[in-house]
């Protein structure tokens, strides 16, 4: 159905693009993950043409439910009462990211199995972003390589939380079991930078 009035009115910019996102997130949520451009327009109430001038693509919009998500993961770690200590920060992070994504599996497989499709979105920058945040000023890591894992560790954060996504994703790894590895995964990479700094 076509609201013309609605998209010549006040909905437009972001509210409109808010109105097919969530249109989008109904119909992943009601098992339709091979829905229409069309299918999606008449869902949020929009022209055809909408969803495809607000986003470009359903890739590009798959990539925009996955920005969504990791922006849900900020605020909830920004609104949590974090500890200091850099470690205890990222294994926070991974348990709240694991929240997000096993709240709704229905949509957030779907939105995952787009991620690796090209889609104009910047998937890898907004999570390294997150990373960054749950990062915070590394405290509790050791001095001298402090600066290098905070330039190199949210980037390498990303890829691990993405990998073991990708196995819950295509139903090798239960939900129950997602932050077990994620956080195993983490402390590897930490683990290069909690000792001292080798000598030589």
């Amino acid at each position: 159905m076509t609201n013309s009035n609605t998209e010549s009115g006040g909905l437009r910019g972001e509210p409109l693009r808010h109105r097919v996102l969530d249109a989008a997130e109904t119909l992943l949520r009601d098992g339709k993950a091979d829905f229409s451009m069309r299918q999606l327009a008449a869902e949020a109430g929009v022209s055809f043409a909408t969803p495809f001038n607000q986003f470009g693509s359903k890739a590009a919009i798959m990539h925009a439910l996955s920005k969504r998500r990791i922006d849900t993961m900020s605020r909830r770690f920004t609104a949590a009462p974090a500890p200091r200590n850099a470690q205890d920060r990222i294994l926070l992070a991974i348990d709240i990211a694991v929240a997000v994504m096993i709240e709704e599996p229905a949509i957030n497989r779907a939105v995952m199995s787009w991620v690796g499709t090209a889609g104009g979105g910047d998937v890898l920058h907004h999570s390294t972003m997150l990373w960054s945040l749950a990062l915070g000023d590394g405290e509790g890591l050791a001095p001298a390589r402090r600066q290098a894992a905070l330039d190199a560790l949210p980037r390498q954060l990303a890829f691990a939380f993405r990998g073991v996504l990708s196995f819950w994703t295509a139903g090798e790894l239960a939900g129950d079991a997602l932050a077990s590895h994620a956080r195993e995964a983490a402390r590897m990479l930490l683990s290069g930078f909690t000792g001292p700094a080798p000598s030589g």
